[in-house]
């Protein structure tokens, strides 16, 4: 067997059936001498393009098609058809009269006067319509009508006269569409050609495809030719299930804090303005509260324990632990209103105030979505993850804080982080927190941490201990690791980007 045969024996069958027919270069004819459809022929030159055995090309082009109401006036009848016919039948009607026999609704009736008065095949005087035409013309096919039996076209090839019934036709809607499309062409190579030769030495030939038992207890494969299998040829690439990107991402970070003896926070997204601001000491008039920076939720929710609501009052209006508070009415009917969760903070007012003294110390962790009014843009979402974490211990400090942040990031993959004195209502001393991108070689901010003032711990806990908390966002964590320059493709849901995301190997 020589070479050339013992590669059209590798071929599939519907490869071997458009071979001896490649020499036309016409698809469609390709199609009606190998009783193939065209669908069929295109993806059998694919395949043959593959194994070197044709060359593939497109060529872009305009295709002029029917749109939906040109499908229906070709069926039915164009609207200048219908009322030339019906002032035939009925001469020197009123408008109103021409309108109501023809059927046309305002518009197709308004274009069907317009056409045939252009053609002068009707006139219309005080407020009657006269044909201008002899009745046996009205038959006639149309300049249009025949145009419109004649699509699909390659708006390349057009005739000065079909490119000026295209142009009024474009006026009027849906009749017609211009669609681009790709054509493909082809020639074969010079493996090809020798191919395309020796193809009839197997025509006619049958090739075992694929054993099965019956053919192996029947004997049928004896005297047979098997298919010959190119395990060199190109085949599908084959994505297989797995989990979000960013959620690969979220289970590895919850495993850094496991791992370092936190134990995880949840609750829900929808809290009352009492546990996402009051409890932590946010005040009612501060500017985060108000609608460019929440998501308020329609209705109010209840309050928890009517002392730990009074303790809370009492550290806004007077303070706490030798503190002046924020010196101002406290109104419970605005820590009743229902927001989206600004931060996963809350979780850590809802631990703290279940927290027993016998359980000292503990460490909690949260890693979940938040919401904020954020105009969108590459580094900003209404829509985010943060990481959130305290530790309640009375011999905690400053220092300790220090250390899990840089443990943690350290295992995310950013060995510097770097801390700036800032400030926030509910921690003192509070910093901000920088981490190095090791590919774009600069500090990018991530989010605050802190100790809780004594005006959140003393509410929640009884007494002003010491709680290191932090609630970095988490998302830019993970841009650098997955090759993503603009945060909207984290959530973009491209399905093309999902298959080919990597997975979180850290």
């Amino acid at each position: 067997m020589t070479k050339e045969e013992n590669l059209i024996q590798s071929l599939g069958p519907i490869e071997r059936a458009v071979l001896p027919h490649l020499e036309k270069k016409n698809i469609e004819e390709i199609s009606k001498e190998a009783k193939i459809d065209i669908t069929s022929v295109k993806r059998a030159i694919q395949f043959l393009s593959n194994k070197d055995i044709v060359k593939i090309s497109f060529k872009q082009s305009k295709q002029i098609i029917l749109g939906e109401n040109g499908k229906n006036y070709l069926k039915h009848g164009l609207p200048e058809k219908k009322l030339l016919e019906t002032v035939a039948k009925n001469n020197n009607l009123s408008l109103k009269e021409a309108r109501e026999k023809s059927g046309l609704d305002g518009n197709e009736f308004a274009v069907a006067l317009g056409a045939l008065k252009r053609k002068a095949l009707i006139s219309i005087f005080q407020d009657k319509i006269k044909l201008c035409t002899e009745k046996h013309e009205i038959e006639k096919e149309s300049d249009e009508e025949k145009f419109l039996k004649k699509l699909p076209l390659n708006a390349e090839k057009l005739s000065e006269n079909d490119k000026e019934i295209i142009e009024n036709l474009k006026l009027r809607k849906d009749i017609i569409k211009i669609e681009e499309t790709n054509e493909m062409n082809f020639e074969l190579t010079p493996l090809g050609k020798n191919l395309v030769k020796e193809s009839d030495k197997v025509k006619g030939v049958h090739f075992i495809e694929e054993l099965t038992p019956s053919i192996l207890k029947g004997g049928a494969w004896k005297g047979k030719q098997f298919r010959h299998y190119d395990i060199r040829s190109k085949v599908p690439e084959i994505y297989g299930g797995k989990r979000h990107f960013v959620n690969q991402a979220v289970d590895y970070a919850k495993k850094i804090w496991i791992e370092m003896g936190f134990k995880e926070m949840k609750g829900n997204i929808i809290n009352t303005s009492f546990w996402d601001f009051d409890s932590l000491f946010v005040p009612q008039d501060h500017p985060v509260r108000e609608m460019q920076d929440t998501f308020f939720v329609e209705g109010k929710g209840t309050l928890p324990d009517k002392k730990l609501v009074e303790k809370i009052k009492k550290a806004h209006e007077k303070g706490v632990a030798g503190s002046k508070g924020w010196q101002y009415a406290w109104n419970e009917e605005e820590a009743k209103k229902l927001v989206l969760r600004t931060h996963t903070t809350v979780l850590s007012a809802q631990t703290l105030a279940k927290l027993k003294k016998s359980d000292w110390p503990a460490k909690f962790f949260a890693v979940g979505r938040c919401y904020r009014n954020e105009t969108l843009d590459w580094k900003h979402l209404f829509e985010f993850n943060q990481t959130e974490g305290i530790v309640v211990d009375p011999n905690a400090n400053f220092r300790h804080l220090i250390g899990y942040l840089k443990e943690f990031f350290k295992k995310m993959g950013f060995e510097k982080a770097r801390f700036r004195p800032s400030f926030f209502p509910y921690t003192e001393p509070s910093i901000e927190i920088d981490v190095f991108h090791p590919v774009m070689k600069q500090w990018m901010e991530i989010g605050g941490a802190g100790i809780f003032r004594p005006e959140v711990t003393e509410p929640l806990l009884g007494e002003p201990v010491p709680v290191l908390a932090w609630g970095p966002g988490f998302d830019r964590l993970i841009l650098e690791y997955y090759k993503i320059n603009d945060m909207r493709d984290l959530y973009s849901n491209n399905l093309s980007q999902l298959r080919k995301m990597k997975m979180w190997m850290k």
